[in-house]
């Protein structure tokens, strides 16, 4: 493939741009195998410096592309191009999962024996989105386009069920068996049930009616709401009763064909295809509030304790009078700021959806028992019918340690505990903020312990608690091996059902194509199984006091540097492309949550996506060897090889910052430094961290026993080799194209460097992963 990608280049842009191409290239393997020191890019770099610019978008676009082949080459078959979304349930998972399940329960029944097998209607996979829904800092996502995402899914829902019912319609039309006399051979309470659907005289006994706006119909023409599905167990019960019938008449062999196929993808994906969960701040929630008690005389929400905003709310849900008349912030606009009215307007919004279109509402910066109160009081006073289960997202260092009594204090609240259906609660833990808060580690011990401590509160008040994992990159506390990452949860947080966060890159990594789809849904069943009949013991009090120490130390060497160092904010916004991420089109959301701040409001997958660019890969290990070598050296030392060698959640958390470290090169982050940085101060900055970034890697080491990182890792080791030499030449290339977008903005030539410029920065990130 990289000879017709040679072939290709000299085709478009003639031989002599693949001259260029592969002098770059063999300059870049050789400084690999030579292995210089801080000199090593000088020849790539002098190379790089007289290309024109659009040379430095033609040469950059090869070494991506090459990049992109190999990736292909790694897992072929591809589904899905490079569209995320909604399209990979109508193009991958739409026919995945139900032959996923179809192999789980013959798995099942050689396993266990006929008698064991996968109920008809078991749905052990529900998906859900964030697009459309998410709000969080992203003023695009507005209540109309929620709105019209919601009806968006329902049609393609309608559309795909539609084409299968109409399959199985056709092979099913006929009429069941009847005997010499006429009559039906078999009488069952099925048939009767059909026959009262369709009529006694039906030609075509195992016709379904239309279902508008979300199901399927029949041939022709008007039909009056009585013949519309509106939710899916409506079209369930039509279903079943089919598949019911069949097996009653002798052709269970039928009733065991596609029906079954249908029946599980509207048991998985209903009438809505996947609903949209809804993600707010809780400070928007705060501010609604505010403005309806100023309007209404009462004072200022805002201005309240937590003690009186949680009376207030109680009181009001109690009563059955509303807040405050629909629209009436409209006509009150020197009183409703205009996010205020967006925030009402969502929950009327919400008001006006079929039950399924919608998931959660997840409440993003958490920090109380009236955050969570509020939704549900803005859910009531909006005539939700159906309310919305509310989800608190705790997010930083601060919030998860007081996680535990939040919930304590909510379900203690018998306004709120009543108000949920079976009991059940859901808490979303946020991995990314609370790592880019407090760094890998301490984040990591963090979400374990307080996790532990939520479900102490939850058994105490008898509430089935539901974790809501946010996945994503090392750096953001995530662990991109599935499995893994399920087993060492915290012990009592799966419990035989979770939920998780698929990111950008992973949904394509993960479910872009039919075989991996599949892959994922097994390791995904087999790790919930694992951690369910798996003996985990809770770590000793010893490993705790150590781990302790490991994250007090490292949280402590984080925001030393990462808060306290007044050079840090210049020096990231110089060195890295941060400032140009925010410029270009990537990612569905904002850079920031707010336009002013420093790192604080800047969101996770930009923090990490800047820093793995570079390849310094800074929050995954920051703070990391400080801790090692500081415990090491005390005797606490053979406490914490014991804890590497016997407990596994803390040796995949050192593993996986071994794994980034050994992807990282400092060379390449110094060479950025040269070209970008003009600051001394924030020079001197660089070069002390990439003197940490070394320690680190050393500290490593001496725990895990490796001569170098990763070493176990023949897979990743060889993969790098590969790779090493293309990233090396787009890194070169993409300095030099940021040192000419700085040096001449608004140019002729912007445009075209910015192409360059978001050509290198995809390369990388497929040479790199880990991005987001």
């Amino acid at each position: 493939m990289g000879t017709l990608l040679g072939d290709a280049i000299a085709l478009h842009h003639g031989e002599d741009i693949l001259e260029k191409v592969e002098a770059l290239r063999s300059m870049a393997k050789q400084s690999r195998q030579q292995q210089q020191g801080e000199g090593r890019l000088d020849s790539m770099v002098q190379f790089v410096e007289k290309l024109s610019p659009e040379e430095l978008v033609i040469v950059s676009r090869a070494f991506a592309h090459f990049l992109g082949i190999a990736n292909a080459a790694e897992a072929h078959e591809r589904c899905l191009g490079g569209e995320r979304g909604t399209l990979v349930i109508e193009t991958v998972l739409w026919e995945v999962l139900p032959n996923f399940l179809r192999k789980l329960d013959a798995t099942m029944k050689s396993s266990m024996g006929d008698d064991y097998s996968l109920p008809l209607t078991a749905s052990p996979f529900k998906f859900a989105s964030w697009m459309g829904g998410d709000r969080d800092g992203n003023p695009n996502v507005t209540p109309n386009v929620t709105r019209e995402v919601c009806l968006t899914n329902r049609i393609k829902a309608a559309e795909l069920l539609e084409k299968d019912i109409r399959e199985i319609m056709g092979s099913l039309s006929g009429n069941p068996p009847r005997g010499m006399d006429g009559t039906c051979r078999f009488e069952s309470a099925a048939m009767q049930r059909i026959r009262d659907r369709v009529g006694k005289d039906s030609r075509a006994p195992y016709r379904i009616t239309k279902v508008q706006n979300g199901g399927v119909s029949d041939e022709g023409s008007l039909f009056s709401t009585d013949d519309i599905f509106l939710d899916k167990d409506e079209l369930m019960e039509d279903l079943i009763t089919v598949h019911e019938s069949l097996c009653d008449t002798g052709n269970a062999v039928a009733a065991d064909g596609r029906l079954v196929d249908v029946i599980r993808k509207v048991s998985a994906f209903g009438l809505t295809l996947v609903p949209l969960d809804v993600r707010q701040e809780s400070d928007r929630h705060s501010e609604a509030l505010d403005c309806i008690t100023r309007y209404l005389g009462v004072g200022s929400y805002l201005q309240w304790d937590e003690a009186a905003r949680v009376n207030w709310i109680t009181n009001q849900l109690q009563s059955k009078r509303p807040l405050i008349r629909s629209g009436a912030w409209n006509d009150n606009g020197e009183i409703f700021t205009p996010t205020a009215v967006d925030t009402l307007e969502t929950f009327n919004m919400i008001s006006e959806q079929y039950d399924e279109s919608l998931g959660a509402y997840v409440i993003s910066q958490c920090t109380s028992a009236s955050d969570i109160m509020a939704v549900l009081l803005l859910q009531r006073d909006a005539g939700v019918k159906k309310p919305l289960r509310v989800a608190p997202l705790f997010e930083t260092l601060d919030d998860l340690n007081g996680a535990a009594a939040t919930m304590d204090q909510l379900f203690s609240i018998p306004a709120y505990i009543g108000s949920l259906e079976g009991r059940k609660q859901e808490v979303m833990i946020g991995y990314s903020d609370s790592a880019k808060d407090a760094g890998r580690l301490a984040a990591t011990w963090a979400q374990y312990e307080k996790q532990l401590e939520l479900v102490e509160v939850a058994k105490k008040h008898s509430v089935d608690m539901t974790f809501f994992m946010e996945r994503g990159t090392v750096g953001r506390g995530g662990n991109p091996n599935t499995f893994n990452g399920i087993v060492e949860h915290a012990p009592g947080t799966v419990n035989g059902q979770f939920r998780v966060t698929e990111q950008g890159e992973m949904i394509n990594q993960n479910f872009g194509y039919a075989d991996r789809a599949e892959r994922t849904l097994d390791i995904y069943t087999a790790a919930v199984l694992a951690e369910q009949h798996t003996d985990r013991p809770l770590p000793n009090q010893e490993w705790k006091d150590v781990m302790d120490k490991l994250s007090e130390i490292s949280c402590e060497a984080y925001r030393k540097i990462v808060r306290g160092d007044e050079r840090f904010v210049p020096y990231f916004r110089a060195a890295t492309p941060e400032l140009e991420l925010s410029k270009l089109n990537i990612g569905s959301r904002p850079a920031k949550r707010k336009a002013s701040g420093g790192v604080e409001s800047l969101r996770a997958i930009p923090w990490i996506f800047a820093w793995t660019q570079t390849r310094l890969n800074l929050p995954t290990w920051l703070g990391v060897g400080e801790a090692i070598n500081q415990v090491l050296a005390s005797e606490d030392e053979q406490t914490l090889r014991q804890m590497y060698n016997e407990w596994g959640s803390f040796r995949t958390t050192i593993d996986l910052v071994e794994m980034i470290l050994s992807k990282s090169d400092s060379s390449i982050a110094r060479h950025y430094e040269d070209v970008l940085v003009s600051d001394p101060a924030a020079v001197d900055l660089g070069s002390e961290i990439r003197k940490i970034h070394d320690g680190t890697e050393q500290a490593i080491k001496d725990l895990t026993g490796h001569k170098i990182l990763a070493e176990n890792d023949h897979l990743l080791l060889q993969l790098m080799a590969v790779r090493n030499p293309y990233v090396d030449c787009l890194n070169v290339l993409q300095a030099e194209t940021l040192k000419r977008l700085r040096a001449n903005e608004n140019s002729d030539e912007e445009q075209v460097l910015n192409d360059a410029l978001l050509t290198t920065i995809t390369g990388v990130a497929n040479g790199m992963g880990n991005t987001g």
